[in-house]
C-alpha cells in the first residue's frame, strides 16, 4: 500500500536458517518486492542495528524509511504516517506511531508527551517509574536519512566514554545503541520528532501465547477490510461462530464447530464433532473426532486423539477497558508455571481421551497421559 516502497530489510542477530530463507522467497514472490535478511554480528540494540547497516538502508537513494519492531501487531497505518509527516515539521523530521494506554500499563512502555496542537514530541521517557503520559510508543517509526546523524552522535559519545573507561571490549559496546533511551530522549523538544496517534488496534507480542490475542485482532480487522477471507456458514459445511479463517486446503467435517477467533492452517484435518475456540491450528495438524481445543496453539503436523481435551487459560487484556493492553506475563510465578495458553510444538502426538491443561509441550513429543500446568521437555 505504501507508494514507492522499494525494499524490505529484516534485521536480527539470529543465524539465518532454511525456514527463514523459504519464508523470504515465498514472501518476495507474493508481494513482488525484494526482501533481504541482514544478520548483526551481535545484538546491537534497536538503534545500533540500523546504524550498523546504514549503507544498505540508504543504497538506492532512499528519501525515507520505516522501522518496525518485529514483536508488535498493528493495523500499520504507514500511508497515514507518510501523509502526517508531510503536514508536520520539515523534510528532515521523524514520526513515532503512538497509541493510548491506561495509566497503570503506560509505565511498561515508552511514554510520549506531545504538544496537543502540533503533535511535536516535547518529552520522551522509556518505562518511567511514575506516570508521565497515556500516549505510548508503538515501536513503529518513519525516519529520513538524517536520523543517522543523531544515532552517529550517540555512537561517538559511547566511544569517548569507553576510551575513558579503558574497557577491553569497548568497541563492541559502543555499537549497542537504543533508539528509545539514547536517541528519542535527546530529540524530544528539538522540533525534529513528532507523534502520529492511531486509534487502530495495536498490541505487543511478547510470548507465544499472545499470538492468539493478535490473531483475534487481525481476524476482527478482516471482518471489516477483507470479509471474503473469513469462513461463512454454508449448507454441508462446519458450524462457524464469530471470526474464523480456514485455509482452502483444510478438510473440516460438517459436524465440527469452530470459533470465535480460530485460524486453521494449510492441510489441517478436523474430524467429526470437534470443537475449536480461541485457537490457532498450524499446517498439517490433525484433530481426530470429538476433540475439544480451547485457547491453544497446535503446532504443525501435530495430532490430537479422539475425545481428548486440550485447553489453556487466556491472558487477554481487560475487555471493559478500551485502552487496556496485554500484560507480558512471566512464565513462572512463585516457582510455578503461570496458567496460560497451551502450546503444542510441531509433531506432537496427544493420545485419545486425555486432558492437557495450561501446558507447553516441546516439539516431537508423544504423550501417554494427561498433564496439567507443566512444561513437557
Amino acid at each position: 500500500k505504501v507508494p514507492g516502497m522499494k525494499e524490505i530489510l529484516l534485521m536480527g542477530f539470529y543465524q539465518p536458517h532454511e525456514a527463514l530463507s523459504r519464508f523470504l522467497v515465498s514472501a518476495q514472490q507474493e508481494f513482488k518486492i525484494p526482501i533481504r535478511y541482514l544478520q548483526e554480528y551481535a545484538a546491537l540494540g534497536t538503534g545500533g542495528g540500523i546504524y550498523h547497516f546504514r549503507d544498505q538502508i540508504l543504497s538506492g537513494g532512499a528519501e525515507a524509511f520505516f522501522v518496525l519492531n518485529a514483536d508488535v501487531c498493528s493495523e500499520f497505518p504507514l500511508q497515514e504516517m507518510l501523509e502526517f509527516r508531510q503536514q508536520h515539521g520539515d523534510a528532515h523530521s521523524f514520526v513515532i506511531l503512538g497509541t493510548t494506554a491506561n495509566r497503570t500499563q503506560a509505565l511498561n512502555y515508552g511514554c510520549i508527551v506531545a504538544n496537543t496542537d502540533t503533535q511535536e514530541v516535547q518529552h520522551y521517557v522509556e518505562k518511567p517509574s511514575t506516570f508521565v503520559s497515556e500516549i505510548i510508543n508503538c515501536g513503529i517509526y518513519l525516519f529520513t536519512p538524517a536520523i543517522f546523524q543523531h544515532i552517529g552522535e550517540v555512537f561517538q559519545r559511547n566511544q569517548q566514554e569507553l576510551v575513558l573507561e579503558e574497557s577491553s571490549n569497548g568497541w563492541q559496546r559502543a555499537e549497542v545503541i537504543r533508539l528509545e533511551q539514547d536517541v528519542f530522549t535527546a530529540l524530544a523538544g528539538s522540533g525534529k520528532l513528532y507523534v502520529y496517534k492511531t486509534d487502530g488496534f495495536w498490541s505487543q507480542i511478547k510470548s507465544a501465547g499472545s499470538a492468539i490475542y493478535a490473531s483475534r485482532l487481525y481476524l476482527n480487522q478482516y471482518s471489516k477490510s477483507h470479509p471474503e477471507r473469513l469462513a461463512q456458514n454454508k449448507a454441508g459445511g462446519p458450524i462457524i461462530r464469530g471470526n474464523v479463517y480456514i485455509h482452502p486446503t483444510a478438510s473440516i467435517d460438517s459436524t465440527a464447530v469452530l470459533g470465535p477467533n480460530v485460524s486453521i492452517g494449510e492441510g489441517v484435518t478436523v474430524g467429526a464433532g470437534v470443537r475449536v475456540r480461541e485457537s490457532i491450528v498450524l499446517h498439517g495438524a490433525s484433530l481426530h473426532d470429538h476433540t475439544c481445543v480451547l485457547n491453544t496453539i497446535v503446532g504443525w503436523d501435530s495430532t490430537i486423539g479422539r475425545w481428548a481435551r486440550v485447553e489453556g487459560t487466556p491472558s487477554d487484556p481487560n475487555p471493559n477497558d478500551p485502552y487496556a493492553k496485554i500484560d507480558s506475563e512471566t512464565l513462572f510465578r512463585d516457582g510455578r508455571l503461570t496458567p496460560s495458553i497451551t502450546i503444542l510444538g510441531c509433531s506432537v502426538t496427544i493420545p485419545a481421551e486425555v486432558v492437557i491443561l495450561n501446558s507447553i509441550v516441546l516439539p516431537h513429543k508423544e504423550l501417554s497421559r494427561s498433564y496439567k500446568n507443566q512444561i513437557i521437555l
